[in-house]
């Protein structure tokens, strides 16, 4: 009730806002005339990374429209009319590479980095269709299970609420969620997904990260404004990737543009941003571009226009610096940070006390950063090497309190843990030939941990200690990948992975394989091998139960294993239609598993682990993934996704049961219209619409014996029938209008993003009335509207 009467007091100070500014945007006096935008980019070989010079470049459709990249590969179309626009590179002997309805306003020109695969065989020897921009990942070694994320995608995608982890909800294998963005691939827990930016694995990125799911958050601190397109896998990723075992999301900042500044203003119920981009010295073509973000719930509660009855509080900053120089290769200087604060509000009236929570009062406070040094360069026209220097830190602090009738306060929990990394990666880069393109890296993560956790094993008892650790240790990994032309139309990618923690000293030696046969120039094959690992989190090693207080029960702890298979069939059905099948089948091992108990990391939702634990678990995933996607042509788009999958696990009982994320199958439906408008066609009305029918929320059914025999009447579930019961199916809707205005070198964009708009109702537990002597589901739906305003400049 609290929340609904927050959103609606938010949402109205939106509107105000968005009505005071519509009048002066909407009748702003127009020149009438035809506005025209520039387009500017590089091409580079996609297996080297090398610039392609004198290949030429070419709107289709529009004859005389194109230009020539210079001796760095550069290229610059002026004079584009405002719309969106097919841009096509061609060279010779290269396919040629399209890139599909590129979005072209009034207020910032266009960059694209364009990757042109050089031909195997003579282009007369068979017919070669062009590469369009979104069938191949960026990452040249991928074979099966990985897909490009484009940031114009996150930001008209409906649901994507310009957050990249919502965005990926939509494809094939991935269970969305609403009041969190966590990832399940193939019903595999959120926290089994390996987070990078710039190469680097980074704490979680998301706000209030790991506290409602673990591996999830409310909203990504990556601002789609300085986002890049990036890569997501979804299994059998290449040998370069370790430390992952469900998936890998590989994003990237973009490089600002290095000849004229420009500026972004957005006004949201999400947030208040800032971006701006643009040279540091047009000499050296250098640039920068940072986002800064601030919640709106925080301002107007610090400003004393709303009261939320507690606090919501967050900002988050990213930013890169590119610094290209003539003879000793490109810098660049990267970061992102995040900062949160939460408290919940705290009824002293004691007569509206109905449950448990409610004599609980918490605050929390979550820091977040990422930064390094990059530096890129080529030996020669074939041979790169990169390196990257960096750090992260992650730090959480917390307490819940509890109170008993007279008003006097427990401790329950006290949390405070801070983990700081230091990293080190290098990869040579090496093209020999059209046929034969290797990369090997290493990276070494020197790990600082200072962490302790005390939790209170019943309201109103002392708190115990329950995880404590303090120092460092290693984790050390390089790999070896290399794609190999075995014939005009078949490509081998093999590699070789391998870890060592040193914390216990365990290690593994990961092989990675996939084949993929091009049978004609609309379909193709491939089938893809690889094992993967991952470490705990770091709390996880530093677990002491009431026997051994003064030791770590889990420091010996060994790596999650898995064994990924996966096929793939693709078919061009035509030049903007697609189909993708990908059946796939994982074999988990060597899990961490409570003895002679159901409990298995593969099911963990909490931030904290409490028991010893052994590498005795398993599981298997199983399934199926269909996409059919229509790329945007002619203002028409549309994605169908469907799963339908099997997710087992063993706990340390060695019985097989369901996983909590077991959901049997996912369909979406993702669709949307743009129409060109106003005077001289150059405004954009958008409508998006994403439809999502997924299997329900699984839980244990009740012990209510032991729950009544508890002194707190804390829920406790039969946990020899863990996950046997499911709820009804789920059906979501989430919706995005936006119109934007386009004059002369600005541009304003108007838009309403729901999420959730069916007011589809999520499972959190079960709790304990001490009222009534009920024992209810605990199911609250999350519904969103985000109105937001962005001015471009």
């Amino acid at each position: 009730m609290r929340k609904t009467k927050v959103i609606t007091r938010v949402t109205k100070f939106t509107i105000l806002f968005l009505f005071l500014i519509a009048p002066a945007v909407l009748f702003g006096q127009g020149n009438g005339k035809v506005l025209t935008q520039t387009v500017r980019g590089t091409i580079v070989d996609a297996a080297s990374g090398y610039p392609i010079a004198y290949a030429s470049v070419a709107l289709l459709g529009k004859p005389g429209m194109g230009a020539i990249t210079d001796s760095l590969g550069h290229f610059i179309i002026k004079n584009v009319p405002v719309g969106r626009h097919d841009i096509q590179a061609s060279f010779v002997g290269y396919e040629s590479s399209v890139f599909k309805e590129v979005l072209v306003t009034s207020s910032k020109g266009v960059f694209l980095n364009i990757l042109m695969k050089e031909a195997i065989q003579e282009l007369s020897e068979v017919t070669v269709l062009p590469r369009l921009n979104k069938e191949q990942p960026l990452n040249k070694m991928a074979t099966t299970g990985a897909r490009m994320l484009s940031v114009e995608e996150a930001s008209r995608y409906a649901g994507g609420m310009d957050d990249p982890a919502r965005l990926v909800s939509s494809f094939a294998g991935v269970s969305p969620g609403m009041s969190t963005n966590g990832i399940s691939i193939h019903g595999n827990a959120s926290h089994l997904l390996q987070w990078r930016l710039e190469d680097v694995e980074i704490p979680n990125p998301n706000h209030f990260a790991d506290l409602s799911i673990l591996g999830g958050g409310i909203l990504s601190g990556l601002s789609s404004l300085v986002l890049g397109n990036s890569d997501f896998f979804s299994g059998a990723f290449p040998a370069e990737f370790s430390n992952a075992v469900s998936g890998v999301f590989d994003m990237k900042l973009r490089n600002g543009n290095n000849q004229n500044m420009e500026n972004t203003i957005q006004v949201a119920l999400l947030g208040l941003d800032f971006a701006s981009e643009g040279p540091l010295t047009k000499r050296h073509n250098s640039s920068y571009i940072f986002n800064y973000r601030y919640s709106t719930t925080g301002i107007l509660e610090n400003a004393g226009i709303v009261d939320f009855g507690g606090i919501l509080d967050y900002q988050d900053l990213n930013f890169k610096f590119n610094l290209p120089t003539r003879k000793a290769g490109t810098f660049s200087v990267w970061g992102t940070g995040l900062v949160d604060k939460s408290e919940s509000e705290f009824e002293k009236d004691t007569e509206e006390w109905e449950y448990l929570g409610d004599q609980m009062e918490s605050s929390t406070k979550q820091y977040m950063a990422a930064g390094g040094i990059t530096h890129g360069y080529f030996f020669n026209d074939n041979t790169q090497l990169k390196t990257t220097v960096a750090a992260t830190y992650f730090r959480h602090e917390g307490f819940v309190d509890f109170y008993d009738f007279d008003l006097e306060k427990y401790p329950n929990l006290d949390l405070n843990r801070n983990n700081t990394n230091l990293i080190f990666s290098t990869v040579l880069n090496r093209k020999f030939s059209a046929r034969f393109t290797s990369k090997t890296g290493f990276s070494f993560t020197k790990m600082y941990y200072d962490m302790e956790m005390n939790l209170s094993p019943h309201v109103m008892q002392p708190l115990e200690l329950i995880s404590k650790g303090d120092g460092n240790t290693s984790l050390i990994a390089g790999y070896t990948s290399s794609s190999i032309g075995l014939s005009d139309r078949m490509t081998l990618n093999v590699g070789l992975n391998a870890q060592v923690l040193a914390l216990n000293n365990h290690w593994t030696l990961e092989p990675r394989a996939g084949v993929k046969w091009q049978a004609t120039p609309k379909t193709s094959f491939a089938l893809a091998y690889g094992m993967h690992s991952r470490m705990e989190k770091m709390d996880v090693y530093f677990v002491r139960t009431q026997s051994t207080r003064t030791g770590s029960v889990n420091k010996n702890l060994d790596f999650s294993k898995a064994h990924h298979v996966m096929l793939s069939y693709g078919c061009r059905l035509s030049d903007n239609l697609n189909l993708k099948v990908e059946p796939y089948f994982q074999y988990l091992y060597n899990i961490p598993v409570i003895a002679d108990s159901s409990y298995s990391v593969l099911n963990r939702v909490d931030f904290y682990v409490e028991d010893a634990l052994v590498n005795k678990g398993k599981g298997r995933n199983l399934g199926v993934d269909v996409t059919l996607e229509r790329y945007l042509n002619d203002g028409v788009y549309y994605m169908v996704s469907g799963s339908l999958f099997s997710s087992k696990y063993r706990g340390g009982d060695g019985k097989w049961r369901d996983t909590k994320y077991n959901r049997l199958f996912i369909v979406n439906c993702l669709g949307g219209k743009e129409w060109m408008v106003g005077q001289n066609k150059q405004n954009i009305l958008g409508i998006n619409l994403k439809m999502t029918i997924q299997g329900g929320d699984r839980y244990s059914p009740i012990d209510w014996a032991s729950t009544l025999a508890d002194p707190d009447k804390v829920v406790q579930y039969d946990e020899t029938k863990a996950f046997s019961k499911q709820f009804s199916p789920l059906f979501m809707v989430n919706y995005t209008i936006s119109y934007k205005i386009n004059k002369k070198k600005v541009s304003h964009e108007f838009a309403l993003k729901g999420l959730n708009a069916t007011g589809c109702k999520e499972f959190y537990g079960h709790d304990y009335n001490f009222k009534t002597g009920e024992i209810k589901p605990l199911r609250e739906a999350t519904s969103l509207p985000n109105l937001s305003y962005k001015l471009e400049f």
